[in-house]
């Protein structure tokens, strides 16, 4: 018999999650699973969780919650020689990856998917030891991420990134950095810069329009220190999804990245903060399944 684990946050989904697992075994068992049931109780829980479904060879892993229940999902499937396919229920307030691979953000429509034989492949970006799915940004912008309240989250959901994005704006704080990328480099002032998986953060779903979810490459974007009118065009190309072919926007593509800085800058790994500088990113290529509608 088939296995299939599902990996609950119970706090997700203003503390519904737990009000749909029910309906979930029955659909599985429906397809011949055998299901199990975790429910994450602190940090780092569904990580471990999954881990134990790759080492007992589960076929199906579903993780159910918001980005942060799925990047630790995901973290924890990345390195086994066995990895189930991934079944996706959205529970959060941006929900980036579920976005970029059209699953439904309602959760009886997402539930509904895991009726389907439907499965992508899709690429996994590395980030130092660990791993994202979606942006990595460095840079004010990024920054000012940390400071979106939960309460604000929930108000104004996406928008509340762009609300603390446009306060830095007015600031105008641009970094030293060096971009290495592949055989080339870049080196200057930089307002901002983001490496992008998907064509989805923070909840908006053209900031990387050319970024799709196989295509084997983490897409580049260099927003150098400009004036302050430039920088108010370039968060507009942002918005419409014409940040590529914005003036003094250098964007590329690469397979491995290495960025570093002569100050000491954080990272915004999927919406999380993540390692100071210097980091080094790389993509393994369509490494997981997700199962699609």
């Amino acid at each position: 018999m088939k296995k299939a684990m599902l990996i609950v946050n119970p706090s997700s989904g203003k503390e519904e999650a737990v009000d749909h697992v029910e309906q979930i075994e029955h659909i599985l068992s429906e397809k011949g699973y055998e299901v199990e049931v975790a429910q994450t109780e602190k940090e780092l829980d569904a990580t471990k969780y999954c881990q134990n479904a790759c080492r007992g060879e589960f076929d199906l892993v579903v993780s159910m919650g918001g980005d942060g229940t799925l990047h630790e999902t995901i973290n924890g499937m990345v390195d086994e020689n066995h990895r189930p396919h991934l079944g996706i229920i959205p529970l959060g307030t941006v929900n980036d990856f579920a976005r970029a691979l059209d699953i439904p953000l309602k959760v009886e429509e997402a539930i509904d998917v895991l009726r389907s034989d439907q499965t992508k492949s899709v690429d996994i970006g590395k980030f130092n030891d660990q791993y994202f799915v979606n942006i990595v940004a460095v840079g004010a912008l990024a920054e000012a991420t940390y400071e979106v309240t939960p309460e604000q989250k929930t108000k104004f959901g996406p928008l509340a990134y762009m609300m603390e994005g446009m306060k830095t704006l007015t600031q105008h704080s641009s970094y030293p950095m060096r971009i290495e990328y592949d055989d080339k480099a870049w080196e200057g002032e930089s307002f901002l810069f983001l490496a992008a998986l998907t064509n989805s953060a923070g909840g908006f779903e053209k900031l990387s329009p050319e970024a799709k979810v196989n295509d084997g490459k983490i897409h580049g974007y260099i927003v150098p220190k400009v004036n302050m009118i430039r920088l108010a065009s370039i968060v507009s190309a942002i918005l419409r999804g014409g940040l590529k072919d914005e003036q003094d926007v250098e964007y590329f593509k690469a397979d491995h990245i290495r960025i570093t800085s002569e100050e000491n800058l954080v990272t915004n790994v999927d919406g999380e903060e993540g390692d100071s500088l210097p980091v080094e990113l790389s993509v393994l290529p369509s490494h997981i399944s997700v199962v699609v509608k």
